[in-house]
């Protein structure tokens, strides 16, 4: 496995770029040998700029959930580029893309399109805001919601003003989050829920059906919105949004991630209660309207419901899952396997330092197999059996690294 461009590429952007890199994608926080810099995708492969393919198991962190370069997706995208992208004003494509959003989502009697997951869940905090005449907003602990100052998970450059009106619960903790009802008073806006916890490095939990119906008869009692985060997990548990699998429906939802297989969108729902706030919000982006990704985003909902996608990257999980569970009894090294099926979080158990999922994603990734020793992974629609036999290959030799591993000094 060659890596002499990468890093060549590593060294140029120290020079013009803050650390080189930025946010959660930074390879420095992984094993030694991951690329920072890639060439191309295509289905569920990419390869790095020095050529070195992989079979992928992040998807771009999400975004890719049909897979990379699907061919459908990107001919509506580019039919809609001959036409035009940033304009005066948004196409066709938004009203479309609304409509199906409204057909497909039951809570939904209404749509708006943005850019990043950051701009959708701020733009639901602001609207539960708006809707309410309230301030305080509820939040799981160590929850991730995006990358601005009232929900990042840094603290530097952040003020305790802008926390100021951020109270948090346990997720699936009925208990404290009732605590954090009763602490916010007369002044609740809303509360906030990740789809399923699924913090970075820990183990994944879906949310409890009391845990979601306490959640929703909090927000009603309190006259309060009940948000729910759809960002990651949007679309790849459930066309009609996450938390209809606990028979829950929030008034507001943030989408992101793979909702246009990869172009850049957002989006929040919500029912009418909430319609009357949202117009009276300012909020708005340069590139917001651009139709290229609304484009591509119709014709991504339309696959996964045309094809049943979810229940394949069900079933490609399951595989997965189960592989993994076998090799792990038969080289007697305990795994966790937490959370639905097609988001996998994989961790070792005794790994606090993250030894040994370093060495079993290091030694997987020389296989070519690309997975992640602390992130939950993604599947998506172009993973198929073949694809997990080879994943299972490499997996067995991150087992073979893991036993070969020193022992930890007392």
């Amino acid at each position: 496995m060659t890596n002499s461009l990468d890093r060549a590429l590593r060294e140029r952007a120290l020079r013009v770029v803050p650390g080189g890199m930025w946010g959660h994608m930074h390879a420095k926080d992984l094993p030694e040998g991951y690329p920072q810099f890639f060439a191309r995708a295509e289905g569920a492969r990419l390869w790095d700029v020095d050529g070195n393919e992989y079979l992928d198991f992040m998807c771009s962190w999400g975004p890719v959930i049909l897979g990379h370069h699907h061919g459908e997706v990107d001919a509506a995208a580019l039919a809609q580029l001959q036409k035009g992208d940033a304009m005066n004003g948004p196409a066709q494509a938004m009203v479309e893309l609304a409509e199906l959003m409204v057909e497909l989502i039951p809570h939904a009697d209404w749509a708006q399109f943005e850019k990043n997951g950051t701009d959708a869940t701020t733009t639901a905090v602001t609207i539960a805001r708006a809707g309410t005449g309230k301030r305080k907003i509820l939040v799981a602990q160590g929850a991730y919601h995006g990358a601005v100052p009232w929900c990042s998970p840094s603290l530097v450059g952040v003020t305790s003003e802008d926390r100021a009106h951020i109270l948090t619960y346990t997720y699936n903790d009925v208990d404290s989050l009732n605590a954090a009802v009763e602490a916010a008073g007369g002044d609740l806006a809303g509360i906030i829920a990740s789809a399923f916890r699924h913090d970075y490095g820990q183990d994944q939990e879906l949310p409890t059906v009391a845990f979601a119906q306490a959640a929703r008869a909090a927000a009603d009692a309190a006259g309060a919105a009940l948000i729910v985060d759809d960002v990651r997990a949007g679309f790849r548990l459930d066309l009609g949004g996450s938390w209809e699998r606990v028979g829950v429906r929030p008034d507001l939802s943030a989408w992101s991630k793979s909702i246009a297989n990869g172009y850049a969108l957002s989006a929040v729902t919500g029912n009418d209660r909430f319609r009357a706030a949202t117009q009276s919000i300012f909020t708005t982006g340069s590139f917001w309207c651009g139709a290229v990704s609304m484009a591509a985003a119709v014709a991504t909902l339309t696959i996964l419901r045309r094809d049943n996608a979810i229940a394949h990257m069900e079933a490609m999980g399951t595989a997965l899952r189960e592989g993994l569970a076998a090799l792990s009894a038969s080289y007697a090294i305990p795994l966790r396997q937490t959370g639905p099926v097609q988001m996998p979080m994989v961790l070792f158990e005794d790994d606090a330092d993250r030894r040994k999922g370093f060495a079993f994603c290091a030694a997987a990734l020389k296989a070519g197999v690309y997975f992640h020793p602390q992130h939950n992974m993604f599947l998506s629609a172009a993973h198929t059996g073949a694809d997990i036999a080879r994943a299972l290959e490499a997996a067995e030799l991150g087992f073979r690294a893991v036993r070969a591993l020193a022992p930890v000094a007392a």
